[in-house]
């Protein structure tokens, strides 16, 4: 005898809703510059393709506490801690508005750029626990490679083996999950892409999304590494995409709930014009 279940249309609505992942930005217009340049980074915590909802980073339920724990340059194997030039700053979507960073950041001489950002845990009440995503992304100047490929020692890290600032639209990006520093076989990676164009001056994303999902299950595609904790994806389109490497640092708990300690990259494709 089957149980008959009803799902009411609210129900349903937030189901829906929670599906899309959470990602942390760490966003920039330009990944692959010509020069030197001063150039904008906006830390925001969001759902980059239905822009549904923008979270107050690290700070929900627990005012007293930062967002940020650290947040670094690599350049050229020299490590500049950059956490103490963040200003706190307010970030609309395009439903809601929520508490993120920023700064501007002069990058001075050729070769790569390797950001990495370790936010304070977020509380996620739907769920009753909490996601800390450790994200990277990597610059460049002048296409001279260096730290391109670095590995930063973080508890969760996705290291590329491939540049993520070189990218045709239409090829792939490779890189493999690591939890400090050892190989994750299997890991599930979330992978969505910047649907809206990001205005760096007013701090807000366009309404309108560049691309509509056919059906749900577009908005947040879901791949798997294989046993040595290597990925590959397929960029079908230019812009930003975010990888999320979900679960695979060593925390697993924080004040008492359950953490899930995710790795994130970003990474920029370009068309072939």
């Amino acid at each position: 005898m089957f149980k008959k279940v009803v799902i009411s249309s609210v129900v349903a609505g937030f189901l829906a809703s929670s599906a899309f992942a959470h990602f942390q930005m760490l966003y920039t217009p330009e990944s692959a510059l010509e020069k030197p340049a001063t150039i904008p980074l906006k830390l925001v915590f969001t759902h980059p393709f239905a822009d549904e909802h923008t979270m107050d980073m690290g700070l929900q339920f627990d005012k007293s506490r930062e967002g940020i724990v650290d947040f670094f340059v690599l350049h050229k194997e020299k490590k500049t801690e950059l956490k103490g030039k963040l200003k706190e700053m307010k970030f609309k979507g395009s439903h809601n508005e929520g508490i993120g960073y920023e700064m501007d950041y002069q990058v001075r001489s050729m070769g790569d750029y390797v950001f990495a950002l370790t936010p304070a845990p977020y509380y996620e009440a739907n769920e009753e626990s909490y996601i800390q995503q450790i994200t990277k992304m990597v610059l460049n100047v002048a296409g001279a490679p260096t730290d391109w490929d670095a590995e930063l020692g973080l508890k969760a890290e996705i290291v590329p083996l491939m540049k993520p600032y070189s990218i045709w639209a239409g090829s792939t990006f490779t890189g493999i999950v690591k939890s400090e520093g050892k190989p994750v076989p299997f890991a599930e990676i979330e992978v969505e892409y910047l649907n809206h164009d990001v205005d760096v001056k007013k701090n807000m994303t366009s309404k309108k999304g560049k691309v509509e999902a056919p059906q749900d299950s577009f908005v947040t595609l879901t791949i798997k590494a294989n046993e040595r904790g290597e990925f590959t994806f397929g960029i079908p389109k230019s812009g930003w995409w975010g990888f999320a490497a979900l679960g695979v640092g060593p925390d697993k708990e924080y004040k008492g709930k359950e953490l899930s300690q995710d790795a994130v990259i970003w990474v920029q494709a370009k068309d072939m014009k």
